[in-house]
């Protein structure tokens, strides 16, 4: 007689990031709604300039960026006293920067920050190359089964069955009638956001590890 045995099996492999994008917003505010977006536009422009000589697809530093489009609106606020008061006009773009050399992340941050009246850090985003990314999911998946492999003659070994022999192999969640897969899928990477802007330097020297876990589900039997 045989005995089937289903475990879940998974590991988690951790690398430093490769690449950083800055996500930044472009904004003013005044009576009149003219010169704020002038001033946003011209901001904009600087701060285009000053990526455009270190854009390089393939070597960097910066090898890829984006800009939205300035967005203007206005409103009416209260004061204290619940008296509303004059129009306000608004204006702001967003800026979006990746990085390969995080040193010119933190030089390039520290320079707007201080010298653009305007520019609001929103966060940076650490994460890994395409190729990297899918190199890592291929190796966590392969330790995943091993472990399960191992989970599962572990189970075998304390009853006493002998080796296991695997039967069915699936992504976690799916070896069961009408189940479906975790909402992680197979593997996942997960991306890490900086939100600390206490200072542009030490927020780009310290990035967070790159996380790239599998989680499967195996049945084998034994006996």
């Amino acid at each position: 007689m045989t005995t089937e045995i289903t475990v879940r099996g998974s590991y988690s492999a951790f690398q430093p990031p490769e690449r950083a994008t800055v996500q930044a917003t472009l904004g003013f505010e005044g009576p009149q709604p003219q010169p704020v977006y002038e001033r946003v536009v011209r901001d904009l422009e600087a701060v285009k300039a000053s990526i455009a000589p270190i854009h390089h697809p393939d070597q960097g530093p910066v090898t890829w960026w984006s800009t939205q489009h300035v967005r203007t609106w206005a409103n009416r606020p209260w004061n204290q006293d619940g008296k509303q008061l004059p129009l306000v006009h608004h204006a702001s773009v967003g800026v979006e920067v990746k990085f390969r050399d995080f040193g010119e992340l933190s030089r390039w941050v520290g320079r707007h920050v201080e010298g653009t009246a305007g520019f609001s850090l929103g966060g940076v985003v650490w994460a890994l190359t395409e190729a990297r990314k899918h190199e890592l999911a291929r190796q966590v998946r392969a330790r995943a089964v091993q472990d399960a492999a191992t989970r599962a003659q572990e189970y075998a070994d304390a009853l006493g069955l002998g080796p296991v022999r695997p039967v069915a192999l699936a992504d976690a969640g799916m070896l069961g009638d009408g189940l479906h897969p975790m909402s992680m899928g197979a593997e996942a990477a997960y991306q890490r956001a900086s939100k600390d802007m206490d200072g542009a330097a030490e927020m780009a020297l310290s990035p967070e590890d790159i996380e790239v876990t599998a989680v499967i589900d195996g049945r084998f039997v034994a006996g």
